[in-house]
């Protein structure tokens, strides 16, 4: 089954406030955000969300939303790079293209853009991600932090070159 993914914009808040926070309660420790934080944002917060950033959905025939994925430009880093941000993947959907298609958004956004590199920061331990983005061409860049309130788990960098016709969907 392929997914879908379309953009949002920001008349879909309640479409991202609701994913956002299942996410949030499926995979809490994938997140630098808390469910608690964010089920206090209120309408004006997410369609602001929506404002500053591209967001995309991803549905598969006959369910819900099955992914969420979110573009930035990261404060500090190169004006040719834009940032991966709350990519997720519905546990049920997990293996089956679904993150790579919301990549593949992201991506052809990045480049339409001029962005010239994709990055992102991703928990040490999380196999299936770093799979993911291993699988799809992201490099790790050797930055690393500790994971706020984690007790020593860490997060790494990865960055992937951008080339257009390069798109993990492609």
């Amino acid at each position: 089954m392929t997914a879908a993914v379309g953009r949002l914009d920001e008349d879909d808040w309640e479409r991202l406030a609701e994913i956002r926070l299942r996410a949030l309660r499926s995979d809490p420790e994938a997140f630098a955000s808390s469910l608690a934080r964010e089920e206090l944002f209120r309408e004006q917060h997410w369609r602001m969300r929506l404002r500053s950033s591209p967001w995309w959905l991803a549905t598969e025939e006959g369910s819900d939303a099955v992914g969420l994925a979110c573009l930035i430009e990261e404060p500090g880093s190169p004006s040719t790079d834009r940032h991966v941000v709350a990519l997720w993947v519905a546990p049920q959907a997990r293996r089956r293209g679904v993150g790579r298609a919301l990549l593949g958004a992201v991506e052809r956004e990045a480049l339409g853009a001029g962005a010239e590199t994709l990055s992102l920061w991703v928990r040490e331990d999380n196999v299936a991600a770093l799979r993911l983005y291993d699988g799809l061409g992201f490099e790790p860049t050797g930055e690393r932090h500790p994971v706020p309130g984690q007790g020593g788990l860490v997060e790494l960098r990865y960055v992937r070159a951008l080339f257009p016709g390069s798109t993990p969907s492609a």
